[in-house]
């Protein structure tokens, strides 16, 4: 019986999915036929491993409970592990226990142990598991850096854009295909981990490259001869930025499209001269991920029914305040897309425009030409709009058109860096807007942090002991808080972190009349935030604990992004 007849005798697969199989191992014949399999999602890992294991007599192992020494990795051939996809686990009385994913590869076996001269003795393991390994002892882009990826499958990087070089000898460093792969392997590495953003950072000695990932900065493992290839990897972003790879003292700042495994990627590239070298920040936006739906951004019901009333409003300005990375963007965008219709007309200004919107006429800022948000906003004016998202108000004069627009008949959504809703108000009048235009025009602030979810794989109920919760808990003061709480244990889906995936949590403040008279007399945030708690105003904290006690985050991430609140 072979591996196909088994898998359906086993159930794992069903008749009507043995055609397209036969097919892709046709196209791929170096692929076992199990991976493919698994690479169409066509039957469980755990399932299609177990079985495996038991057909071949080897043992299943789960490698994200497994120590590695790192010392008896400095003695493995690099060629075979990257290109066999084995991960040595331990060495024990001459004895080489190597983790493979595909136990009909014996030759890769018998190379092993005739490279090391060691009995080896294969386990069966996942091979995300095994490329996570090999990853972190070996690096990322290892097996470029060491030049011996000839036989690997090769990573889809298409660029959607033409690019251009010239004869110059570091240009012609940058194309070389090891370089090219290399950058390719970071790209791919970085959207397949749902990084957001990826920073290559020059330091004396090495390169360090980290990517974001829910809002967290990891280091990923190097090889130390990435250092070699510094200057190279960082001309290829360059050419793939389409910048000048010669100016190495001034900032440049450009952008990449390109499709990574069928999903089309923007990558924008930010450049700044360092001490050691030019350091790079790539910020990746993936097309196919993002949904602009208020309904998915974390708002809870009373929220979502406070802010979709102030969005409904025929004119006025609604605010979004936050840091940077915190989701303004996406709740704006989430807005925007919950009201538009046939009947409105609807343009933004952006700097950058992040993502094309359907039926939004939208405008990127050029400060240089003098097109900055004041000056467009003037234009827009004139072009009959019915609502007007500006992408920050950084400036007086961009705050005087926007509340001209309001006065006008305008909705207005836009962006300010404060730390809660109060103090967008005070923002306002120290930037120079006169207090009773502030007051009169603006209909409600949102102030929003992001906080990451409990990954659902692995997540567990556990017992909170009073002194590790926070004395602004719900029930703390009296200990009537809830006895069981949730957390995520950490897993393969979540690389042991315990959270995949985030969401907002909201300080909605609406501008009642109370209010309108408080910034009429310049009253400080502080007074004006007291006002709003009186009026029922849900701070970001509060918010954060709802979200702890549904279950959906812990309070060691509430406790990260917002600070307590104070009488």
């Amino acid at each position: 019986m072979n591996v196909l007849q088994l898998l359906v005798h086993k159930g794992l697969v069903r008749n009507e999915d043995v055609p397209a199989l036969q097919t892709a191992a046709r196209n791929q014949p170096q692929r076992p036929l199990h991976l493919l399999v698994l690479d169409q999602g066509l039957a469980k890992e755990e399932e299609l491993l177990a079985m495996l294991a038991e057909q071949f007599g080897m043992d299943l192992v789960d490698l994200t409970k497994i120590r590695v020494e790192p010392d008896m990795l400095k003695s493995m051939p690099n060629k075979l592990v990257h290109r066999r996809s084995l991960m040595p686990l331990s060495r024990e009385n001459g004895t080489l226990t190597v983790a493979t994913a595909d136990p009909f590869d014996v030759y890769a076996l018998d190379e092993l142990q005739t490279l090391t001269g060691l009995h080896v003795q294969p386990v069966l393991a996942s091979p995300r598991e095994i490329s996570r390994l090999i990853k972190t002892h070996f690096g990322v882009g290892g097996e470029t850096v060491t030049a011996m990826m000839a036989d690997r499958a090769k990573e889809q990087v298409e660029l959607l854009e033409e690019i251009e070089t010239d004869d110059s000898e570091i240009a012609k460093q940058a194309q070389e295909a090891s370089v090219v792969k290399l950058v390719n392997e970071i790209l791919v590495e970085a959207a397949n981990e749902r990084a957001s953003d990826i920073h290559v950072e020059p330091e004396e000695h090495t390169l360090r490259i980290r990517y974001r990932i829910d809002g967290i900065l990891q280091t990923q493992v190097l090889p130390p001869e990435i250092n070699r290839f510094q200057a190279a990897i960082i001309s290829r972003i360059k050419i793939m930025a389409r910048l000048n790879i010669a100016e190495k003292r001034l900032p440049q700042d450009g952008r990449i499209k390109m499709r990574v495994n069928n999903k089309e990627i923007d990558v924008r590239v930010s450049i700044i001269p360092m001490i050691h070298g030019e350091g790079i920040v790539m910020r990746l936006l993936d097309k196919t991920r993002m949904v602009f739906n208020l309904a998915n951004v974390g708002m809870l019901d009373d929220t979502y029914g406070n802010f979709r009333k102030i969005i409904d409003r025929p004119h006025g300005i609604v605010l979004v305040t936050g840091p940077t990375g915190s989701g303004k963007s996406t709740t704006l965008y989430s807005a925007l897309n919950e009201i538009k219709s046939d009947d409105l007309k609807i343009i933004t200004v952006e700097d950058p425009v992040e993502y094309q919107q359907q039926h939004i006429s939208q405008i990127q800022v050029h400060p240089k030409i003098g097109l900055t948000f004041g000056a467009s906003l003037r234009s827009i004016l004139r072009h009959d709009p019915d609502v007007i998202l500006i992408g920050e108000i950084r400036d007086l004069e961009t705050a005087e058109n926007a509340i001209q627009a309001s006065l006008t008949g305008h909705l207005v959504f836009s962006t300010l860096h404060t730390n809660d809703a109060p103090s967008a108000f005070t923002r306002l009048v120290d930037m120079g807007v006169e207090p009773f235009l502030v007051s009169s025009t603006i209909e409600g602030v949102m102030a929003q942090r992001l906080v990451r979810n409990i990954c659902s794989e692995c997540k567990v109920e556990y017992e909170p002991h009073h002194g590790d919760i926070p004395c602004d808990f719900p029930g703390v003061a009296d200990k009537s808080f809830p006895k069981t709480l949730w957390k995520g244990a950490g897993c393969r889906k979540c690389h042991q972190t315990g959270y995949r995936g985030r969401s907002g949590i909201f300080e909605l403040m609406v501008t009642g009349d109370r209010i309108k008279e408080l910034v009429m007399q310049r009253t400080n945030a502080h007074v004006i935030r007291n006002e709003a708690l009186k009026a029922g105003m849900i701070t970001l904290r509060q918010d954060g604990w709802r979200k702890v006690l549904r279950g959906e985050t812990t309070i060691e991430e509430v406790a990260r992004v917002t600070a307590a609140d104070l009488s």
